[in-house]
């Protein structure tokens, strides 16, 4: 049988390749099951004041573990803990859970309406500026601006859940499932939050497969939860999953993972769910949000650049690359550029002179050789930029792919080290941003996040044409001269996929987590970064204290201070 046929459009397939786990014991389980059952409602009842207290001691907790939760990750990875490579595990792990808590602990503070820097009406409707909200942040973030966009027709309200609580309709305790994501350390416990805070429910979180390992520290990051029975880790393979999805006491389900584990939730396995998809008869009618992944394209905008220009772009596309290996949800796979370009080629030769500098990475997600050769299959003029061996798969820059609708590099998520780049045959930047739009939102598969990449002065002399495409982009985060991971790690911001999927195409998902403003109506967040980002920005993956910085930022995010932010800065000037 050949490799392609594994293959369908959409998302990988992970579950087939995912390792083998011993599960929680059943009678464990179970016991756990019946503790949150029990203190649902307890959890409804909570005010606001003590969620807060109690998310502010799990910052205590997430501190006191966060070297051994980094150690363990870097393990599985197959990454030096001490190398500036760990960043990556410090940066996505107890960094990122630590702003989270401390974010959602200030909204409970405010009692669910926190308030939000700057509200404007553009046109017919309202954006939210949620970045920067400090002093803190802008000093960090020079340049950096973050807004979320809210459905047209909808007001830029907050906190339905609490503001009805306040008039007696609360609803009533519930349970919701969390089925956590493999890749990166953070994804789990922080969906978890997003269904306490955001969703008011007590939440059951299964490890996936792949970062089982994980248990113990999440449990102890969240200790304070666990003991007061509002929150629970357990682990299993996928029948545990099953089983807890059909529970009669799981309410609600958050998934963060592959659309075909979606569907297999929603409509079962077999002949019999094709069936049922077909007639939109779900198996399981259960509320389920997800963040299902995406082909995820960076839009390099033609413009005059300097040689410095495109080297730190090149550094910057890289480093969207390799990141966590390419195991990533976020990761640019298909970079959309023009023809008429005169700076094309050599951006694309720095592009692969930068890739071919990166450290080869352990290929340590399941299916990924399988993947990587089903790519080298349909496009044998790929550029390997480097040596695959059993644990390996090298950089891959893949040519001329056409634009095509139907095309397997932007209908498949490689979910590995591979790129695609597209090149348009645009007059001008004008034309090639609105026809960059079409490409992503017609041709590239899925609607989770991108990037544009845009000189100053290209965005000042075509800014109606920039504008247009900032609206027009069909994507639950757009970042604009930084990589969209950025969107994920700011809590300020939304991150899920943009509204409208239904069950039966449900691409990158529906429902949003994070957003630390608890606003409602949200329909994609936008970010603003400087062209040319100094200090080297830690996600680089040139960057030679990533590791030191991501340390530095945990302890820094979880109680922001003068004292906290001198080691910060050190870091980073010195970088």
């Amino acid at each position: 049988m050949s490799t392609l046929t594994f293959f369908r459009e959409g998302s990988a397939d992970f579950s087939k390749d995912a390792p083998r786990v011993s599960a929680t014991p059943e009678d464990e389980l179970e016991r756990k099951l019946q503790c949150l059952i029990e203190r649902r409602d307890a959890w409804v009842k909570l005010s606001p004041l003590k969620r807060a207290q109690l998310l502010e001691r799990c910052i205590e907790h997430t501190l006191q573990i966060s070297e051994e939760w980094v150690e363990a990750a870097c393990r599985a990875k197959a990454i030096d803990p001490n190398s500036p490579t760990a960043g990556e595990e410090w940066l996505a792990g107890p960094m990122v859970t630590v702003r989270n808590l401390r974010l959602f602990a200030q909204a409970m503070r405010a009692g669910g309406e926190p308030a939000i820097p700057k509200i404007e009406k553009r046109g017919e409707r309202f954006i939210c500026h949620v970045f920067p909200g400090n002093f803190f942040e802008r000093l960090l973030f020079g340049g950096f601006r973050a807004e979320v966009w809210i459905e047209r027709g909808h007001s830029p309200s907050q906190g339905e859940i609490y503001r009805r609580k306040r008039t007696g309709e609360g609803p009533p305790g519930r349970v919701a499932l969390v089925l956590g994501a493999g890749n990166v350390s953070s994804i789990g416990p922080m969906d978890a939050l997003s269904k306490l805070i955001l969703e008011d429910q007590v939440v059951i979180l299964k490890t996936n497969p792949v970062n089982a390992y994980l248990e113990p520290f999440w449990e102890e990051a969240f200790r304070p939860l666990v003991e007061e029975g509002f929150f629970a880790v357990v682990r299993g393979d996928a029948e545990v999953g099953k089983r807890l999805c059909h529970h009669p006491e799981i309410a609600s389900i958050h998934i963060t993972g592959s659309d075909r584990t979606y569907e297999a939730i929603r409509f079962g396995t077999g002949p019999e769910a094709e069936q049922r998809k077909r007639r939109k008869e779900p198996l399981l009618r259960k509320p389920i949000t997800a963040e299902l992944g995406a082909v995820t394209p960076c839009i390099v905008v033609p413009g005059n650049w300097s040689v410095e220009d495109i080297r730190f772009q090149a550094e910057q596309v890289a480093s969207m690359v390799v990141n966590n290996a390419s195991f990533n949800c976020n990761a640019c796979k298909v970079l959309i550029l023009s023809k008429r370009w005169p700076l094309r080629q050599a951006f694309l030769e720095a592009l692969e002179e930068v890739l071919a500098m990166a450290p080869p990475r352990k290929a340590y997600y399941p299916g990924a050789q399988a993947r990587y050769q089903a790519f080298l299959e349909h496009y044998p003029n790929a550029s390997v930029l480097g040596e695959r061996t059993e644990e390996v798969v090298p950089w891959t820059l893949i040519p001329n792919v056409p634009p095509r609708s139907d095309e397997y590099a932007l209908r498949h998520e490689a979910f590995c080290g591979v790129l695609a780049e597209v090149s348009l045959d645009a007059a001008n930047p004008g034309e090639f941003m609105a026809e960059a739009t079409r490409v992503a939102n017609e041709s590239c598969w899925g609607t989770l996040s991108c990037t544009i990449l845009i000189d100053p002065e290209t965005a000042r002399i075509h800014a109606r044409s920039f504008e247009a495409m900032i609206e027009g982009l069909r994507y639950g985060g757009v970042a604009v001269n930084s990589w969209s991971g950025l969107l994920y790690g700011l809590v300020v911001t939304t991150w899920g996929a943009y509204p409208g999927h239904s069950d039966e195409d449900i691409q990158s998902g529906r429902g949003v987590v994070h957003n630390a403003y608890l606003i409602d109506h949200p329909e994609k967040s936008v970010l603003h970064a400087p062209f040319r980002i100094w200090p080297k920005p830690p996600w680089f993956f040139t960057h030679p204290r990533a590791h030191l910085l991501g340390r530095a930022l945990t302890h820094f995010e979880a109680r922001p201070s003068w004292n906290r932010l001198i080691p910060v800065l050190s870091i980073a000037l010195r970088s």
